[in-house]
């Protein structure tokens, strides 16, 4: 069975399957958090707070796994990846309380593993699929993002909690592909860094807590200063570590690379807003309208429709992106996947108070993302020797982590500081998280003025006419 996957389409059909269970894992959960938090007792800033947690573990095992895989085998730490996966999405589904929700997407954060191992699989077996390869792994997790969220979606409008069982099968099925994978040919080498790994953990932990805490503690309290202070120390320690390490756990000399900061910067910004808001983006959906006429008072199976229409559209984006990198070029994809980012929030900022007018926005925000995640994953493949292949893929991901995470921080606290007496979010949170967001989306075309174009463009590649899309 293993022959048969070991390059070209048997290779991709086969990642696709457990790709499809990373897009199940990161969607299901997005369109039942109001019903689950209703059930657990969670309110509007708790469940976007969950949504966060699950992100800092995201940024923090991304870089781990990563390593761990150009060490000792990108196939053997899939299969610990998506052992932790299945592990914490059946934990959710047996027993949902606040504290097995918080643990079990803890466990389920190993899925930023999938993508950064898969690319080391992929270029050491098939390197001739290449951007095609990678698009088309992209598509397959957009496509299944949404489709998790409408199945979960649909099972919680028979029975609330029936959707959080959503993501066991695909689990296992994921569990079963990773076995018939090939192992990668690329050489394993080094040794894992603890106290870089330690240092980071602690360093990004503190961030993403002066962040969220930031609107409640105030933000010019001391508490809030000398967490963020602490933060900034402890990662400038980690920097210094990392520099005098023979055996990095994120090598500073690949961060130094030009193309790699400059497309990991893009996916920063434009992983602020465009994942950021998910979690923010279920709970407008599910709130009732007030006075003002904001939100919209969906269900489960309708917001799970938003979210579908969202990643078909991310899914085009995906798609077309290879092909319009060739016509204008990568520095110009990037810029304009930030400029379309922009235009997306800006439209939710004006125009929202009903379903029609607010998914304008939305699905301009989905092409954004597809546009982002495409273009930004094939980049970061392309910077690097085929050796380091999984921690450059996983530096773009934890740049990509790391931004989603401090953009549902910045939201969180965004709404913490506009709250009514009642505790819902007023219209003013709601104004000042989309205006951030499409700030930070510019600010994202505008990195992407920085890219340095590469010596040659990247040559059509085999079948191209054939393949299909990516993670």
């Amino acid at each position: 069975m293993r022959q048969i996957v070991s390059q070209g389409r048997g290779l991709i059909a086969t990642m696709i399957l457990i790709v499809v269970c990373s897009g199940v894992v990161q969607g299901y959960l997005t369109p039942l958090l109001p019903v689950v938090g209703a059930h657990v007792g969670v309110g509007g800033v708790g469940q976007n707070n969950l949504y966060l947690l699950s992100q800092v573990v995201c940024a923090v095992l991304t870089p781990l796994l990563a390593r761990w895989g150009d060490m000792w085998g990108h196939r053997r730490l899939l299969l610990v990846a998506v052992a932790m996966v299945a592990v914490g999405s059946l934990l959710i589904a047996v027993r949902p309380t606040t504290a097995t929700l918080a643990v079990g997407m803890v466990l389920q954060g190993a899925v930023v593993g999938f993508f950064p191992l898969l690319a080391g699989i992929l270029r050491s077996r098939s390197p001739e699929n290449g951007r095609v390869g990678m698009s088309v792994l992209v598509g397959a997790l957009l496509l299944s993002i949404g489709t998790g969220g409408f199945v979960a979606g649909s099972l919680s409008d028979e029975h609330a909690l029936a959707g959080l069982w959503t993501a066991v099968p695909f689990s296992a099925l994921a569990l079963a592909a990773a076995f018939v994978l090939p192992t990668s040919t690329a050489p394993r080498a080094g040794r894992f860094n603890a106290p870089a790994a330690l240092l980071l953990t602690v360093g990004l932990g503190a961030l993403i807590l002066a962040l969220t805490e930031g609107g409640s503690w105030g933000w010019a309290s001391a508490s809030t200063l000398l967490t963020l202070v602490g933060s900034l120390v402890v990662l400038a320690v980690w920097v210094r570590v990392e520099r005098r390490s023979s055996h990095p756990l994120v090598s500073i000399r690949m961060l130094g690379n030009r193309r790699l900061a400059a497309v990991s910067a893009h996916a920063f910004c434009i992983a602020f807003g465009a994942i950021g808001f998910l979690g923010a983006n279920a709970v407008y959906l599910g709130t009732e309208p007030d006075g003002d006429g904001l939100g919209l008072g969906l269900g489960a199976r309708a917001i799970s429709l938003v979210s579908l229409g969202m990643v078909a559209v991310g899914f085009v984006g995906s798609t077309l992106t290879p092909r319009l990198a060739r016509a204008i070029g990568d520095r110009a994809v990037l810029m304009a996947g930030g400029f379309v980012g922009g235009l997306g929030f800006l439209s939710l900022c004006l125009f929202h108070s009903s379903l029609p007018r607010y998914l304008v926005g939305a699905l301009i925000v989905g092409l954004s993302t597809g546009m982002f995640e495409a273009s930004t994953r094939s980049l970061s493949v392309e910077v690097v020797d085929e050796a380091e292949t999984a921690l450059s893929v996983g530096v773009n991901e934890m740049a990509l982590s790391l931004g989603a995470a401090i953009g549902a921080a910045v939201i969180g606290s965004l709404w913490a500081g506009h709250t009514s007496a009642e505790g819902t979010v007023t219209g003013a949170g709601y104004q000042a998280a989309w205006a951030a967001c499409a700030i930070v989306a510019l600010v994202g075309a505008a990195v992407g003025l920085l890219l340095r174009q590469s010596p040659a463009a990247p040559a059509p590649e085999a079948g191209v006419a054939t393949a299909g899309r990516a993670v």
